[in-house]
C-alpha cells in the first residue's frame, strides 16, 4: 500500500548556532539582546523511575501551555455563472446566491483551518507548525480552555523546518519549560497534546519510535524527526510533544497515513531545531543557514572500499564549488567530512543538517579523510545562497527578501558568484535571483519561477533584491511588466511577464 504523507491541518477548510545557547543547569531562564526569556531544563529524564498510575499531574502543567490556532484566508473568485440560475423556479429554491447573467461582481470565499500551538515564552511567543499560518490573513489564537482569545502577529515562518513563530500581546502567560531533545533516546515515553479534529485539547500517550528520521518525500527539507507511536491527527499540527517530567521536545508537524488518520507513524520537530529557528527569527527576521560550498553524497559499501575508508560513515565530497568557504580552506573533491565541531558525521544529510544550523560567518572545526590519513580544517562559513525569508510585517533582510506588494509571495535574493556560476548567468547579466514562489501567487499564474533572474521592473533596471524591493514597492497599476533571464537546459534567454498586481486576499 502506498504511503501518504499528511499535513496536520485542521479538516475544516499546517549543530546549534552560537546564538542558541542550552542551560546546563536542571532549571534556569534564558534570553539575551531581546529575546524570549525561555524556562529550560536540559538534563536527561531518570529513565531508571518507577512510572506512576496517571499522567494527570503532567498533564495538568503542560495542557495551559497548549493553545488552538485558527488560520483564515480570503479568496477572490469570479462568479460561476449558469443560465438556469437566472429562471425564478430555481430562485425560489437557491435564492441569489448564484450571479445572474451580466454579474461580474468578484466574490470572497472565506477559507478555514485549523491547528495548535505552544506558548513557550511568559510575554507572548508562540510555536507552531508553518502549514498552520503558512498562508494565512489573519491568526486567532486561544488560550485557556477558549476562553480568551488573541490576535495573533506572524513573527516569521520557516517552510524549510515547518517551524513558525507566533506573537500575542500578553504578559504572564504559562510558558512551557523546554527539554533538550538531544537527550532522547528510543523508547522514551511522551505525550502529544493538541486539538485534533477541533474537538478539543487532547491527550495521547506513547513512545519514541525513532530519532533523526530523514529523506522522507513530501515532507519539509530539513528532516531530524522525532518518530512517535502517540496518537497525531489533522489539528494537532504545531502542537506539544512532551516528555514524563512535562518538559517540551518537540512540535508535531505531520504523519504517514494512507488514511489520513493516525496510524502509529508520527512526527515531530525536536525542540532544540525549533528553538534555534525561533531564535534567529526574532533576532535577525530571517532563517539565515550555514553554507560550506560542496557537493556531499552518502558513501556506500563500494564507495567506502574505493577510498579505503574504515567505515562507511561520513560525506564524501563529490565536488567543491569555486570561491567557497570549503575550496578556500582546502577542502577538495574525494575528502570525506566525518566530523564538524567534533559533532560525528554520518552522512550526507546529516552535514547538511549540521551545517545549516551554523550561522553564517562562524568558524567551524572540519575533519576529513583523505588518502588514509585525518586532516583537520577551518572553515568561516558563508550564508546559504537563497536563504528564505521568513519575516512577518517587520522583517529586515539584505541578501534575501520577501517582494513587496507588486510581487507578493516571491522571494529574491542577491546573485552570488558561485550560484552565477552554476547557472550558467553571462557576466553582463544582472538581476535578482527568485529562490521561491508561493504557488497560489500572481507571480505563479503569470510563469515567474525559482531560479528566475528579474532584470528589469516596469523597465526599470534590478542589480539585486533591494532594487526589486523598492521598484515593488514604487509599482503602481492594474499590472507589473516584469523582464526575465531564464536558463532552460543548454539555452537561456531573456523573456516578459505581465504580473497582475491586485492583492490576493
Amino acid at each position: 500500500m502506498k504511503l501518504i504523507t499528511k499535513p496536520l491541518v485542521g479538516l475544516f477548510a499546517g549543530v546549534v548556532g552560537a546564538a542558541l545557547v542550552l542551560s546546563i543547569s536542571h532549571f534556569t531562564s534564558w534570553g539575551r539582546d531581546g529575546q524570549p526569556v525561555f524556562n529550560v531544563s536540559a538534563t536527561p529524564i531518570d529513565r531508571d523511575a518507577r512510572l506512576g498510575t496517571s499522567f494527570a499531574p503532567i498533564v495538568k502543567k503542560v495542557a495551559p501551555s497548549v493553545v488552538n490556532i485558527y488560520s483564515t484566508r480570503f479568496i477572490k473568485e469570479q462568479p460561476m455563472r449558469n443560465p438556469m440560475f437566472a429562471d425564478p423556479f430555481f430562485r425560489q429554491f437557491f435564492g441569489n446566491q448564484f450571479p445572474s447573467e451580466g454579474d461580474d461582481r468578484e466574490r470572497t470565499r472565506k477559507e478555514q483551518s485549523l491547528g495548535s500551538g505552544v506558548i513557550v515564552s511568559a510575554d507572548g511567543y508562540i510555536l507552531t507548525a508553518n502549514h498552520v499560518v503558512a498562508d494565512a490573513d489573519e491568526v486567532k489564537v486561544s488560550i485557556a480552555d477558549n476562553k480568551k482569545e488573541y490576535t495573533a502577529k506572524i513573527i516569521g515562518k520557516d517552510s524549510a523546518t515547518d517551524i513558525a513563530v507566533l506573537k500575542i500581546n500578553a504578559n504572564n502567560l504559562p510558558a512551557v519549560t523546554l527539554a533538550d531533545s538531544d537527550q532522547l533516546e528510543v523508547g522514551d515515553m511522551v505525550l502529544a497534546l493538541g486539538n485534533p479534529f477541533g474537538v478539543g485539547q487532547t491527550v495521547t500517550m506513547g513512545i519514541v519510535s525513532a530519532l533523526g528520521r530523514s529523506g522522507l518525500a513530501g515532507f519539509n527539507q530539513y528532516q531530524n524527526f522525532i518518530q512517535t507511536d502517540a496518537a497525531i491527527n489533522p489539528g494537532n499540527s504545531g502542537g506539544a510533544l512532551v516528555d514524563v517530567e512535562g518538559r517540551l521536545v518537540g512540535i508535531n508537524t505531520a504523519i504517514v497515513s494512507p488514511s489520513g488518520g493516525n496510524n502509529g507513524i508520527g512526527f515531530a520537530v525536536p525542540i532544540n531545531m525549533a528553538r534555534n529557528v525561533l531564535v534567529r527569527l526574532v533576532s535577525g527576521g530571517k532563517v539565515t543557514r550555514g553554507y560550506l560550498g560542496i557537493l556531499p553524497q552518502d558513501i556506500d559499501a563500494d564507495l567506502a572500499q574505493q577510498f579505503n575508508l574504515p567505515s562507511q560513515n561520513g560525506a564524501l565530497v563529490g565536488d567543491v564549488v569555486p570561491g567557497t568557504p570549503a575550496a578556500k580552506a582546502g577542502i577538495k573533491a574525494g575528502d570525506v567530512i566525518t566530523a564538524i565541531n567534533g559533532q560525528p558525521i554520518d552522512d550526507a544529510h546529516g552535514l547538511q543538517l549540521t551545517v545549516s544550523q551554523i550561522s553564517p560567518g562562524t568558524s567551524i572545526a572540519v575533519k576529513v579523510f583523505r588518502n588514509g590519513v585525518s586532516r583537520n580544517f577551518t572553515v568561516i562559513l558563508a550564508e546559504l545562497p537563497g536563504s528564505e525569508i521568513v519575516a512577518g510585517d517587520e522583517g529586515n533582510s539584505n541578501s534575501s527578501t520577501a517582494m513587496a506588494d507588486a510581487l507578493d509571495g516571491v522571494t529574491v535574493a542577491d546573485l552570488e558568484p558561485q550560484v552565477r556560476e552554476q547557472l550558467r548567468v553571462p557576466a553582463d547579466v544582472n538581476g535578482a535571483l527568485v529562490t521561491d514562489v508561493s504557488s497560489d501567487s500572481n507571480s505563479a499564474d503569470a510563469g515567474l519561477m525559482a531560479n528566475d533572474l528579474i532584470v528589469e521592473i516596469n523597465r526599470q533596471p534590478v542589480n539585486g533584491a533591494d532594487d526589486a524591493v523598492r521598484l515593488c514597492k514604487a509599482a503602481r497599476g492594474e499590472h507589473i511588466l516584469v523582464k526575465v533571464w531564464r536558463r532552460n537546459g543548454n539555452f537561456a534567454g531573456t523573456r516578459y511577464l505581465s504580473v497582475d498586481n491586485t492583492k490576493r486576499k
